[in-house]
């Protein structure tokens, strides 16, 4: 068996490492979460450019390793999304959509097409208009909430999620995973028919139809995402708005 594979990845992360190497954190198209190191990548006349970079989309052929870091051999530029790269808000979105995939799908090393795709969407979204509402806080809640549908923790939104009532949602309980009615709301936080139908709309809509919402409804959905979360998938995210470039 070859030790030698190919794979489709996006640059989620990258350490330095000793005098000249990196170590890479990707996101994969046939193989989910990988770690790798790319030796001699900080020299002056490396072969590999800048290209090893965060949010690059890469063609990538790997040495197997027997540990946790494959070592880069190759690799081509997919996409380089420039004008992202010259954004504060677009660089904000994406490091925010890629410590999304980074801590959600962490130590998952089995592929994921749609979280894939939605990534590979969403940074080309943000890359066409980094100023424009994809790369707002509205954009990255959106993302989330789609990633966490990808990864299994989407939140129950058509009733209550303790009892099953369909009347009165008014409240959000993260704990519980979703929309409560007021018989369960026992450690939740008020949830707004706004942010509720912001967060129904997304689900239902391709990410480059964003629905319109006000900020208080999305900082309700950002809350609700981040809470379902941090209580079933054991992970923490910072608030959308702390990404946003002043």
């Amino acid at each position: 068996m070859s030790r030698t594979f190919k794979t489709e990845a996006v640059v989620l992360r990258t350490i330095r490492y000793g005098e000249a190497d990196r170590i890479l954190h990707l996101y994969t198209r046939e193989y989910g979460r990988l770690g790798a190191i790319a030796k001699g990548v900080r020299k002056p006349r490396s072969r590999f450019g800048g290209r090893l970079e965060p949010f690059f989309r890469l063609s990538l052929v790997l040495h197997r390793s027997r540990g946790d870091l494959h070592t880069v051999t190759s690799a081509e530029t997919i996409e380089g999304y420039a004008r992202l790269r010259a954004s504060g808000n677009g660089i904000a979105a994406a490091a925010d959509a890629c410590g999304g995939v980074l801590r959600l799908l962490d130590g998952v090393e089995e592929p994921n097409e749609p979280a894939y795709n939605l990534l590979c969407r969403y940074l080309e979204l943000v890359d066409q208009n980094p100023e424009g509402p994809i790369a707002s806080a509205a954009g990255m809640v959106a993302f989330r909430l789609k990633l966490a549908l990808a990864a299994g923790f989407a939140p129950e939104l058509s009733g209550c999620a303790r009892c099953g009532s369909t009347d009165h949602m008014t409240a959000f309980s993260g704990a519980a995973g979703g929309v409560v009615c007021p018989t369960c709301e026992a450690g939740s936080f008020p949830f707004s028919e706004e942010g509720h139908s912001f967060m129904v709309r997304v689900l239902g809509s391709p990410l480059n139809e964003l629905p319109e919402a006000s900020g208080p409804a999305v900082k309700q959905a950002g809350r609700a995402v981040n809470e379902t979360l941090e209580h079933h998938a054991h992970v923490r995210l910072p608030r959308p708005e702390e990404r946003i470039a002043a």
